[in-house]
């Protein structure tokens, strides 16, 4: 199954597929976010499958490059799955984790259905 685009509490999303690119470095975002205007999202959701390991290793400046890209083109971003084992293993993911959580820009969630209750 490829993306899909799906309405949540008014709000177009792009829920990527777990089959297909990474997001390894700084020039892929720019597919992710061509994707979202393709289909007319406000909203990408990139399940972990998608991401490198660099994007949870903060020291590479993946994950704040794709945050930055995002809100600077008025696109929000969920990275969807279980990220327990990345956050226990630093402390600076736990916080960037705990404070992107706090916005409305960039989350993490467990699911797409924490998705849909956070959206609803």
């Amino acid at each position: 199954m490829g993306d899909i685009v799906e309405e949540i509490g008014g709000v177009r999303v792009l829920v990527c597929a777990v089959e297909g690119e990474i997001l390894a470095r700084e020039a892929d975002i720019n597919d992710f976010m061509a994707k979202a205007w393709e289909h007319e999202a406000t909203f990408v959701a990139v399940p972990l499958a998608r991401l490198s390991e660099d994007f949870f290793r903060l020291r590479t400046g993946l994950a704040g490059a794709v945050a930055q890209k995002f809100v600077n083109y008025h696109l929000r971003l969920a990275v969807i799955g279980d990220i327990s084992a990345w956050v226990a293993g630093s402390d600076a993911l736990r916080d960037f984790v705990r404070e992107a959580n706090r916005g409305r820009d960039i989350w993490f969630v467990a699911d797409l259905a924490e998705l849909r209750a956070r959206l609803g």
